[in-house]
């Protein structure tokens, strides 16, 4: 096990992570971009440790996907004996206990107590991009809608589903058609806007807009992550998803939950619809599934995922064996170890620290998000204009201190903190005092910064 604390034995990023910077450079796509090039020899728990002997604090869990820790010693002991017996064979072509196993289990996470099927996928791309070709087989209708800030993927359909242009759109056009874009639930935006940032009232907007403009009888799937992840950490106003779920019942649409970025107790439950009490016609997932092995899966009532044709659905590597018994152990660590509740515990040390720097700062415009899913959109001071240069000096302020921090948003103006749901609560709160420097230090800088007290994360 890595030990669980921070060191820094040289500036970020070391001698050693440059020199590989360099071969990067000269050997990766300059496309492939990274966000601390810091190069990683090990990682457990919080910690991750670089080629310069650094110990960095995760907070970001490889975009949430590191849920039961990196390198958890379950995931690793079954990755080790599957890949001992076999690495591959093509669930198509002689299929696998594995496979089955991790079906079955999807099937009875995820929420509904009707008869469900699951499917298996390389990425949440070709999960989301699966749940559509199920939808449209099902519904015998084209159109699909999507929303403001919504990630979906990198392919050519779910980057048509997704919202924001720079930098996954960006000249990579023409993309598939049938794509309708609607508002959706933003409550930080809505009330300055002027707006009833209610979430029946953000509802009744989009779906006026749906109505008028494709008709509820053409579409096929409403795509929605019930917390927007690349997007901004958007959580909708309550009782939006409902009325979605409810709109999409009566017309005959199926309603897919993208849980990719926030399932798998991310935020405090299972999964993230649970919150509200959501029942989706299907589930995407992908990251937190399988400890850090490629895995996705589509998930739902088993007379959708039963209407693709025999043949339809899948893919040479999908549900490969060693990937399927990494996610039978994580999905027993997160069960066994109650890493749903271990989210609750974060939020409950992490959230009065971000609440103490909106407090501070007129800049720290909006606190949001639940669980283990935590993020602050930054502002010019005191106005409501994106400040993405300043979310970038207060990212680069906490990577100098040893953090392992994210940015996102559809301006780039939210930072983002995911950590892997097993840290240790004093390396916790350690990395949020550290979060609170990173904060200082950019608004010493600032002519219009005020300072108060500092905020601390709870020592209970």
């Amino acid at each position: 096990m890595v030990p669980q604390e921070r060191k820094l034995l040289t500036e970020i990023p070391g001698p050693r992570s440059q020199e590989l910077l360099e071969r990067r450079t000269s050997a990766v796509a300059r496309g492939v971009s990274v966000m601390l090039p810091v190069f990683v020899t090990a990682a457990g728990g919080g910690i991750l440790v670089d080629v310069d002997g650094n110990q960095l604090i995760d907070l970001g869990a490889g975009i949430a996907v590191t849920n039961v820790g990196n390198a958890n010693p379950a995931v690793a002991a079954a990755v080790a004996a599957q890949a001992e017996a076999f690495t591959h064979t093509c669930f198509m072509v002689t299929p696998y206990e594995g496979y089955v196993a991790v079906c079955e289990a999807l099937n009875r996470l995820t929420p509904g107590d009707f008869e469900k099927r699951s499917a298996l996928f390389n990425s949440g791309a070709e999960a989301v991009e699966n749940a559509v070709k199920i939808a449209r087989a099902y519904t015998r209708r084209s159109a699909v809608v999507v929303f403001d800030h919504g990630y979906h993927g990198r392919t050519n359909l779910t980057m048509a589903l997704t919202a924001k242009n720079m930098p996954y759109k960006n000249s990579f056009g023409p993309f598939a058609p049938e794509v309708y874009r609607l508002p959706t639930s933003y409550p930080y935006r809505d009330e300055a806007a002027g707006l009833d940032a209610s979430g029946p009232a953000a509802a009744e907007r989009a779906l006026s807009i749906l109505d008028k403009q494709v008709g509820a009888e053409n579409v096929a799937a409403l795509i929605i992550e019930p917390i927007q992840g690349e997007g901004g950490f958007v959580e909708p106003a309550p009782g939006f998803l409902g009325a979605l779920a409810e709109y999409c019942r009566a017309n005959g649409i199926v309603f897919v939950a993208d849980e990719i970025q926030t399932g798998f107790g991310r935020t405090g439950t299972l999964f993230a619809c649970e919150a509200e009490g959501i029942v989706p016609d299907l589930v995407t997932t992908a990251k937190g599934i399988a400890g850090g092995m490629p895995l996705a899966g589509v998930t739902g009532r088993a007379e959708i995922m039963d209407a693709a044709h025999v043949g339809g659905l899948g893919g040479t590597y999908g549900g490969n064996p060693v990937a399927c018994a990494a996610a039978l152990a994580a999905i027993d660590t997160i069960e066994s170890d109650d890493l749903a509740g271990k989210a609750r515990r974060i939020e409950e040390i992490v959230r009065p620290v971000l609440d103490g720097l909106a407090e501070r700062y007129d800049w720290v415009g909006n606190v949001r998000g639940r669980g283990a899913m935590l993020a602050v959109e930054i502002v010019e001071p005191g106005m409501m204009t994106p400040a993405p240069q300043l979310t970038g000096a207060v990212n680069q302020a906490c990577h100098q201190r040893g953090l392992v921090t994210l940015s996102c948003g559809t301006y780039g103006n939210v930072l983002r903190f995911l950590p892997p749901l097993v840290i240790g609560e004093d390396l916790l709160k350690e990395a949020f005092t550290l979060v609170t420097e990173a904060f200082d230090e950019v608004a010493a800088n600032l002519p219009r910064a005020e300072k108060a007290p500092a905020p601390s994360p709870d020592t209970d």
